[in-house]
């Protein structure tokens, strides 16, 4: 087993079990600070600040990931595409295109508890990789 960050309960049903955590209740859904955006499990930068908008579907909203930061999976449910941590493949939420909420058309819906946030100019904890 990796020695990744300690888990809830909470966090192990939306980041290992695919769960979601219910609308309007993520500490990041109204969140405007200027930062990144981390996984709560591996600490891979996932987001900047920058890419965040207020889409108003209750969770996080990213119109884009840092590069190579998320997977892009058929979800089980065969309808929408899910989206995971590359380090960890820690569950993060799903990916909309076709909104046109942003210039770029893409909506990553992301679990507040999936992620950690750390202000700008913050030192970054390290990345934490399966085996270490």
């Amino acid at each position: 087993m990796p020695d990744y960050n300690p888990l809830s309960p909470e966090e192990q049903y939306v980041l290992l079990n695919k769960g979601t955590e219910p609308p309007g209740v993520g500490k990041y859904t109204d969140h405007t600070e200027v930062g990144t955006y981390l996984c709560r499990q591996c600490n891979a930068r996932l987001y900047h600040s920058g890419s965040k908008f207020h889409s108003g579907c209750g969770w996080p909203s990213f119109d884009g990931e840092l590069e190579g930061a998320v997977r892009h999976l058929p979800d089980a449910d065969g309808q929408r595409t899910e989206i995971v941590c590359t380090n960890c493949e820690g569950h993060l939420g799903h990916v909309f295109k076709g909104e046109r909420f942003t210039e770029t058309n893409t909506r990553h819906c992301v679990n507040s508890i999936s992620m950690t946030f750390h202000p700008e100019g913050s030192e970054l904890p390290p990345v934490l990789h399966e085996g270490d």
